[in-house]
């Protein structure tokens, strides 16, 4: 199915990879879905609670990629709501899910673990992903800093806490604030003298990739060392202008890392995922993370067992390289952070002896010393 031109019929090109176009034209809201839905013979009724719930809106780039029905295509499944997200099965779902309030010192800075800290600068997106973890902010603003004296103040903070070396920007999407604004709050964060590193966390390359324009990355490899994480969950979100964007911020000099996010009906097959991170690696875009999905409430449709992620992973080693394959992690209800969720190829470990199981599933005996 051709959405673009089924939508946005005669659209030139030039309009097309035009940012500031693509924002002005995103469809949102009840008005933008019946639009959507209408080359589907659907109408947005059953949508209504659930648009009443969450905030729904996507950019005409994102929602061109949907090829099939959207309930059964990889991307209209990440970016089209579902009355599924009003169902709750699971019993550790919350609006909160990882206790970033808890961890809140000041509005829009969370101090969880030791050397490191993040700071949410924005609640909008270009798209809205229907897996987000921070689905409870899209109705009203929250933790986002205002004004000079909330800045000044985490500033502050970060200096007091001196084993505090990185800073993540998140959001929302830090890349989409004015140019001016990102630059302050770059700015304002590298003249910490303990903050060393700078991390940057952005779905820009995957739903709106003409926004990483060449200005966009001057700005960031003026402020290295700074690390950009993105977010591809499917191969077909790494299109040609995905790729140029990718180029784009690697010849600044910033390296780009992608942390996926196991869905069910969008990458929970094992040659999806490989295919996916063979891909990205094509793209040198590292495969970093592959998140377990976090039990943020409105998601529970898209999660899977455990063990089928772990059945993943296990099969990606021996059949494609180290490179391609992501630490797979659960982010731990109630705030208790990340948790490394590994195959188990160590079988056993004694005293001089460890006993492993290989890829192929042989057993090898080595001795430790």
């Amino acid at each position: 199915m051709d959405l673009r031109n089924r939508l946005w019929p005669g659209i030139p090109e030039t309009k097309w990879s035009d940012p500031e176009w693509q924002l002005e034209n995103r469809l949102k809201g009840q008005k933008g879905l019946a639009k959507f839905l209408e080359p589907f013979g659907e109408t947005a009724g059953p949508f209504l609670d659930c648009l009443e719930q969450y905030k729904w809106a996507a950019t005409p780039y994102y929602i061109s990629l949907i090829k099939r029905h959207y309930s059964e295509d990889p991307v209209g499944r990440q970016v089209i709501p579902s009355p599924e997200e009003l169902s709750v099965s699971s019993p550790h779902s919350r609006e909160d899910p990882l206790q970033e309030k808890r961890y809140s010192p000041l509005p829009g800075l969370i101090h969880r673990y030791r050397d490191r800290a993040l700071v949410l600068v924005s609640n909008f997106c270009a798209s809205y992903c229907r897996h987000c973890n921070r689905k409870r902010t899209w109705k009203k603003p929250e933790c986002v800093p205002r004004g000079q004296k909330a800045w000044e103040d985490i500033k502050a903070y970060i200096r007091t806490h001196p084993d505090i070396r990185e800073v993540l920007v998140s959001g929302g999407d830090p890349l989409l604030l004015p140019a001016a604004k990102l630059e302050y709050i770059l700015d304002l964060l590298k003249s910490i003298p303990n903050v060393k590193v700078l991390r940057i966390g952005s779905r820009l390359p995957v739903v709106l990739p003409m926004a990483v324009t060449d200005k966009l990355c001057r700005i960031l490899r003026s402020r290295r060392p700074l690390w950009l994480n993105t977010h591809f969950n499917h191969p077909h979100e790494i299109t040609p202008e995905a790729k140029d964007a990718c180029d784009r911020l690697q010849l600044a000099g910033i390296p780009v890392s992608n942390q996926s996010v196991l869905l069910r009906g969008v990458n929970d097959e094992f040659a999806i995922m490989k295919k996916l991170c063979c891909r990205l690696q094509e793209i040198m875009v590292r495969p970093y993370y592959l998140f377990h999905c976090d039990f943020a409430k409105g998601t529970d449709h898209f999660r899977t067992e455990i063990k089928h992620g772990i059945d993943i992973i296990d099969k990606m080693w021996g059949d494609t390289g180290g490179m391609c394959i992501p630490r797979y992690v659960v982010d731990l209800p109630d705030g208790m952070g990340k948790a490394r969720v590994m195959p188990p190829h160590l079988k056993g470990l004694r005293e001089g002896t460890a006993l492993f199981q290989s890829f192929q599933g042989k057993f090898v005996n080595i001795k430790t010393g």
